[in-house]
């Protein structure tokens, strides 16, 4: 069998939802395992998430055309909803009978894991549901802001729950997973200096940390700017909310115009000479996009992966 297997969002305009848990990061997560699994087990996968796009209909768009011109057999969205807090459960969509077919088995091994069964329901209202060629099925696995639907959250368990429905079978070795570096616990001296290294956060002389696992003051006078910029207690001490601060940076969340705030927009805004006020405004977009344009990217003000890759690798 050919599947053409879809990580929901993912592509810079087009961005998923904020809850307890950001949809970027589970919809990759859940779609790096179903894709690994499906090819263990023998399949052909081709991959429909498009690496870049202009805006979010471009961004559907080439996921079709991917599907399509492919001649993918069925087609699988995934994707993690969100609405208020309170609702909760799992629903497939699909526009075709075939697609309907495909969606029960998915949503029931799903509901299997104790989710709350919201049903198959019609995805004409679904760009990339009328726009493929071939059986297609959108999977709302879960709400990513309902604190009981993440209790019961498990990348693995919903990947093989996917792939069961799909297939019949699901392989017998589990995927690795993709690490959330927000949930990183190490917090050791030496990752300490190695993560303000590579923030380029320097000492009190302007320079690098030596990366020897020992509290100095060099390193206590990096930690001191480092929590300065970001908002912190300048102690010079890695407490708690230095260390959240330097794990949500690390995980490189997708930041835009209006969109978010706190340490990360902090931390940006140093980095490209705007006094850090943790509010991503007008001047901080236009110094974004000028840091963008001097790197060689598109100047849209969005903080994705690229910009990323420029600010810390």
């Amino acid at each position: 069998m050919k599947f053409g297997i879809d990580s929901g969002h993912n592509c810079p305009p087009d961005t998923g939802a904020n809850g307890i848990k950001f949809e970027d990061n589970l919809t990759l997560d859940v779609g790096n395992r179903v894709i690994a699994k499906l090819r263990a087990l023998g399949n052909e996968v081709v991959v429909c998430r498009p690496s870049s796009a202009r805006t979010v209909t471009e961004s559907l768009s080439k996921r079709c055309s991917t599907a399509n011109g492919s001649k993918v057999d069925i087609y699988v969205s995934i994707h993690f909803n969100c609405f208020n807090g309170q609702a909760n459960g799992t629903e497939v969509y699909a526009t075709s009978d075939t697609g309907r077919k495909i969606a029960k088995p998915v949503l029931d091994e799903i509901v299997k894991l104790g989710f709350f069964n919201r049903g198959v329901k019609s995805g004409s209202h679904l760009y990339v549901l009328k726009n493929t060629d071939m059986p297609a099925i959108l999977v709302e696995s879960c709400f990513l802001d309902s604190q009981k639907d993440m209790n019961l959250y498990n990348p693995e368990a919903i990947a093989n729950a996917i792939v069961k429905g799909l297939t019949g079978k699901v392989p017998s070795v589990p995927i690795k997973p993709v690490p959330d570096e927000e949930e990183n616990v190490d917090t050791t001296i030496q990752r300490l200096q190695k993560s303000l290294n590579r923030l380029k956060i320097t000492d009190k002389n302007g320079k690098a940390l030596v990366e020897d696992g020992f509290t100095g003051a060099n390193t206590k006078s990096a930690v001191e700017k480092f929590q300065t910029i970001v908002g912190v207690q300048p102690t010079g001490i890695a407490d708690d909310a230095t260390w959240n601060a330097i794990n949500l940076i690390f995980a490189k969340r997708i930041i835009r115009p209006n969109h978010a705030g706190g340490a990360v927009v902090r931390y940006l805004q140093e980095r490209v000479g705007i006094e850090p006020d943790g509010v991503y405004g007008p001047q901080t977009e236009l110094a974004i996009k000028n840091f963008q344009k001097q790197n060689g990217l598109g100047a849209d003000g969005i903080v994705g992966p690229a910009s990323w890759q420029k600010f810390i690798g």
